[in-house]
């Protein structure tokens, strides 16, 4: 049952409309025409709350992935069923191979998740992706659960196949949320997909820590079993909703487009901001509709090369700032700190990574992407500097309960790491990457840049314990650098996207908008309403 009913005619059987579905969309009113409601939206609809939640259960499924296999890694009866006896030591131990595997064959299946999402979801819709999507994921988690003890590579096989799942809801959830959430509330909405994504993280540390004291196989399968739930309300909530209302409108389904619209914004159907975004969305798919378009074209179409590689650079770059090296490895790190229950320590992380990820919602609307990115990035490479030059030069490695101060240190400058990570990087990288592409290449080029996510993700996970083993805590050094080159690349290349509807978004870069003077852009009335972008390119560029 929906949440509304709509008119919901089957798709066109081709991949684009034909000029004969586009001659019959409704001509909308120019704004000379009076005759619009222009009352003030408000702020936020149960329907979009409601929404934003529920699909940010995606999120809540990648984190709370990430989260548990950091437990696991340190957890007695997983390295008991999965790990290699020292008789030297009388212990269970994970080499570095088996560890980075572990961990890392996760953001193998989620590469190729995020790059096979796109097809999909051209195909059949973003809901019913988003469901089967989940199914797949608990596939995953079935093949995990029921590994025998001694088949590790199994859990390896699990993990891939769960990866699909996560990979692909990545591309699909800031796609969905992006696609059908007002432009006022567009940025804190996807947003909220990293907020589910420290919540899953945070989830897991706490369970982990329940579990970890049960004797059997159980201490983990408990674990991985509660990522049932998650799955399963996101694949069945999400049948309950509405098409994405451009996916809707991009298969000639007008009328069911607008009414979604008009819910989401919560006013009536002759409202100036529906009719504005109606017609907006109608002059766009007419010029990209205009012969016939390749795959290649996330690369040759209008100013495409330039944000298919700028999306590439920040989803890269998210990575590259080292969250995850507390993430994955959060337990092995602090106990080599000389912390007695590493366990408490992530989950202190946990709870700081989730309060700090409420102010980014804040944040991004209120102060925009590109300053919260820029100061973000500087601040972690603050913190990363000072992390690594006390791991390395001031904690004894070899008993660190030798130097307290120090490793006390190292947790409070991952703590303020974790503070800026959650409240700019985290969340608003996931904005600002479902925003700069028009309608028809969208999908795909999200997930392109998605997929350089995953495979700084895996390459991160896999060689750490390599990395650390040979240069320790100056591994942070990296990072630092890492997070400096990110600010510089929001800072030179990336529009400011703050209250502005994806189609306008569209027009800024194809006139080539200085980043720096992005955020002073004021689109004419006639752009407001979608005068053709073909015939009037070269005329509307403006600088500020």
């Amino acid at each position: 049952m929906a949440f509304y009913s709509s008119d919901r005619r089957a798709p066109s059987p081709s991949s684009s409309v034909t000029a004969a579905e586009r001659g019959h969309r409704p001509s909308f009113p120019t704004v000379e025409d009076g005759e619009y409601d222009r009352s003030t939206p408000p702020l936020i609809t149960w329907r979009v709350f409601t929404m934003g939640i529920l699909v940010s259960m995606g999120g809540l499924i990648f984190g709370y992935d990430t989260g548990e296999i950091s437990g696991f890694l340190t957890m007695k009866n997983f390295l008991q069923e999965f790990g290699t006896y020292d008789p030297s030591t009388g212990m269970y131990t994970f080499s570095d191979v088996r560890s980075g595997l572990i961990v890392a064959m996760l953001s193998i299946g989620t590469l190729i998740g995020a790059l096979i999402a796109a097809p999909i979801a051209n195909a059949v819709g973003r809901r019913l992706s988003i469901s089967f999507w989940c199914l797949i994921f608990m596939i995953g988690l079935i093949i995990q659960i029921a590994t025998p003890s001694g088949k590790w590579y199994e859990i390896v096989v699990g993990r891939c196949v769960a990866g699909l799942g996560v990979g692909a809801l990545s591309i699909m959830v800031p796609l969905f949320q992006s696609e059908t959430t007002p432009a006022h509330i567009r940025g804190a909405i996807v947003c909220a997909y990293q907020l589910f994504i420290t919540l899953g993280i945070l989830f897991a540390y706490i369970i982990n820590y329940g579990t970890n004291t049960i004797d059997g196989p159980a201490a983990w399968r408990i674990v991985m079993g509660i990522g049932f739930i998650w799955a399963a309300i996101l694949g069945l909530g999400i049948l309950m909703f509405p098409e994405s209302p451009k996916y809707a409108y991009s298969r000639g389904r007008t009328e069911e487009a607008k009414q979604t619209m008009t819910k989401m914004l919560g006013v009536s159907d002759n409202h100036y901001k529906v009719a504005k975004e109606l017609r907006e969305m109608k002059d766009k798919l007419e010029a990209e509709s205009a012969g016939n378009h390749a795959w290649y074209e996330v690369f040759t179409g209008p100013r495409m090369a330039y944000r298919t590689w700028l999306g590439i650079a920040l989803q890269a770059s998210q990575q590259l700032t080292g969250a995850n090296f507390f993430f994955y490895y959060g337990t092995s790190i602090f106990t080599a700190t000389g912390l007695s229950d590493s366990y408490v320590t992530s989950i202190i992380l946990g709870t700081i990574n989730v309060a700090f990820t409420f102010p980014g919602l804040y944040f991004v609307e209120r102060f925009g992407r590109r300053p919260c990115l820029v100061m973000g990035g500087i601040w972690m490479s603050v913190c990363f500097v000072i992390f690594a030059s006390v791991g390395h030069f001031a904690l004894d490695q070899v008993d660190p309960t030798n130097t307290p101060k120090a490793g006390a240190a190292m947790i409070v400058f991952a703590c303020l790491f974790i503070v800026a990570y959650a409240s700019t990087w985290g969340p608003m990288v996931w904005t600002v990457t479902s925003e700069l592409f028009p309608q028809r290449y969208r999908a795909t080029s999200m997930s392109i840049t998605t997929a350089s996510n995953w495979i700084w993700n895996f390459l991160i996970a896999f060689f750490t314990p390599f990395i650390t083993s040979d240069i320790d805590y100056l591994y942070g050094y990296v990072f630092a650098g890492c997070c400096l080159g990110a600010s510089a690349i929001v800072y030179f290349f990336l529009l400011e996207s703050a209250g502005r509807s994806l189609e306008e978004v569209d027009t800024m870069y194809i006139t080539h908008v200085s980043p720096r003077a992005s955020a002073k852009w004021q689109a004419s009335e006639a752009e407001d309403f979608g005068e053709s972008v073909q015939g009037d390119r070269g005329n509307r560029r403006k600088e500020g």
